[in-house]
């Protein structure tokens, strides 16, 4: 157990840093905004209030579109005592051909934190280059650490721990993918995942995760057979066939994927206690079944609901 000295020295290495990526946090850093994420649950469940960003105001530049994302980072800064102002990729000049770097300088006058909702990831990583305030990552092409944050807290809620267990990704090699697997590396844990050939992880995204469970006793592995992905597996997780940006791929992917649906099949070579999770949103009938995703092991609602809290423990830890 952390001493309270390295907890108070771990909240002052967190204060004015981006939020780009988990590979940019220790497993000490990921676990502290686990255990603050959780105990800001407790406090807004009870009623206690609770606001240390009160007088602090949050630029949310989105240019893609979103339902949790937005929602949760608006609704966490206003519960954190601050105020989000939404920015659509219409709203603001950077849209119109300002570069990025003159509305990350821009934006730091005004504004205490910047969150950016983007396709490309160097996008991100030039806002926070220019940005003299702390930039979260709300999702890029390359990682979304955000979402895997909520995801490991909800797997600790549910289990209590997160060191030695298995994660099991079935689908895309996308940004989703990526930060899971990297937090799994970084928190000790097993994660196997399984794509079509084609769609797999990015090959720097793998090296990078493999280096981080080298120090940790994680294992990573890349598979092909989702049926050996899911052996002995605590967690099943998919996403969608086809993720905002590839819709045009639509009916080329669901013939790529159509042996990576997670079915009441698939499923049975988990633990009999496995947890079934999806970033959302989700098409029943193809990545996943009716009766998996809507069943007793799913805890999709717990997962989405958590982007507040770890949202929160995020943007109440940096600025």
């Amino acid at each position: 157990m952390p001493t309270a000295a390295n907890l108070e020295e771990i909240a002052l290495q967190l204060k004015g840093r981006d939020f780009l990526g988990l590979v940019d946090y220790s497993p000490e850093e990921i676990r502290y905004l686990l255990d603050l994420a959780i105990e800001l649950k407790r406090k807004q469940k009870s009623g206690e209030v609770y606001q240390p960003l009160k007088g602090k105001s949050l630029g949310m530049i989105f240019e893609k579109s979103s339902t949790r994302t937005r929602v949760s980072f608006e609704v966490g800064m206003f519960q954190l005592g601050g105020q989000a102002l939404f920015l659509s990729r219409n709203d603001i000049q950077m849209g119109r051909g300002e570069t990025i770097r003159d509305t990350a300088q821009t934006m730091s006058r005004y504004l205490d934190g910047i969150i950016l909702r983007t396709f490309g990831h160097r996008n991100v990583v030039e806002l926070a280059r220019g940005a003299t305030i702390p930039v979260i990552n709300a999702l890029s092409d390359q990682s979304h650490p955000c979402q895997a944050l909520a995801d490991y807290q909800t797997v600790l809620e549910h289990k209590g721990k997160l060191e030695g267990l298995k994660v099991a990704y079935i689908g895309d090699g996308n940004n989703v993918l990526h930060s899971l697997m990297m937090g799994a590396a970084k928190l000790g844990m097993h994660f196997a995942s399984a794509s079509p050939e084609g769609y797999d992880p990015s090959e720097s995204s793998v090296k990078s995760s493999r280096e981080a469970a080298a120090e940790t006793g994680a294992r990573i592995d890349v598979l092909r057979d989702a049926r050996e992905a899911v052996e002995g597996a605590d967690i099943i997780y998919t996403d969608v066939w086809a993720s905002m940006g590839f819709e045009e791929e639509q009916k080329e992917r669901e013939k790529a994927f159509k042996n990576y649906q997670v079915n009441e099949q698939l499923v049975k070579n988990a633990k009999a206690d496995y947890l079934f999770m999806h970033c959302l949103p989700a098409h029943r009938g193809e990545e996943v079944t009716e009766g998996v995703i809507d069943g007793k092991h799913s805890v999709i609602f717990d997962e989405a609901e958590n982007r507040l809290h770890a949202q929160k423990a995020v943007m109440a830890a940096i600025m």
